[in-house]
């Protein structure tokens, strides 16, 4: 009998064992993490800041471009030909030029959101490896990528909001504003439709 309790004993032991030694592993939305802390909802009105006349410079010309579009369907009936050739080179050309600058735009966006947002993550990144040590983690899937590999995950393994609140308790980084490109003179937060048809 006490051969059989101390076989027991030693078979819950090594369970236990293996237990403790299986790999922890926790989720966390990276990009949202990084723009829901008071650095990042800084650095996303910064961006809004630096950026917006632009959007709305690209937004006019591109209803200023819709309006003579549909000026020159309500004419083309009656303009000579050498009128309606000049009018699709205009129009042609307004459209050439929006979408242009509009990749010129979100280019410079692109690369000042990258370099607001490498200083965060460097911070992240400190955070993430503190929390890890500190709750034995082994490993941390960022969920935020898509797509993803991770089929299944319980929501106790989610730890945005402790990252979070735990990024936030640390002093706070300032994001430095990048040098505007004089070149074009900013970025579009958000593309423009710059899509509309050639009155060809």
């Amino acid at each position: 009998m006490r051969s059989k309790l101390f076989i027991a004993s030693v078979v819950a032991a090594a369970a236990s064992m293996a237990w403790a030694q299986s790999p922890k592993i926790a989720v966390i939305d990276m990009q949202g993490a990084l723009l829901q802390t008071r650095d990042g909802q800084k650095a996303a009105a910064q961006l809004k800041t630096q950026f917006s006349p632009k959007e709305q410079e690209l937004q006019k010309r591109n209803a200023d471009i819709q309006a003579k579009q549909e000026q020159y369907r309500k004419t083309e009936n009656t303009m000579s030909a050498d009128a309606k050739a000049a009018a699709q080179r205009d129009i042609d050309a307004l459209q050439r030029n929006l979408q242009r600058d509009a990749q010129d735009a979100r280019q410079d966006f692109e690369e000042a959101q990258n370099k607001l947002m490498g200083g965060l993550l460097q911070k992240m990144q400190q955070v993430l490896n503190a929390y890890a040590n500190q709750n034995q983690i082994t490993m941390i899937f960022d969920i935020s990528a898509q797509p993803n590999n991770l089929l299944y995950a319980d929501k106790a393994t989610n730890i945005t909001a402790a990252i979070i609140a735990m990024y936030d308790k640390n002093d706070s980084v300032t994001p430095t504003a990048p040098p505007a490109r004089p070149a074009t003179g900013g970025a579009a937060a958000h593309r423009p439709s710059t899509g509309a048809s050639s009155p060809k």
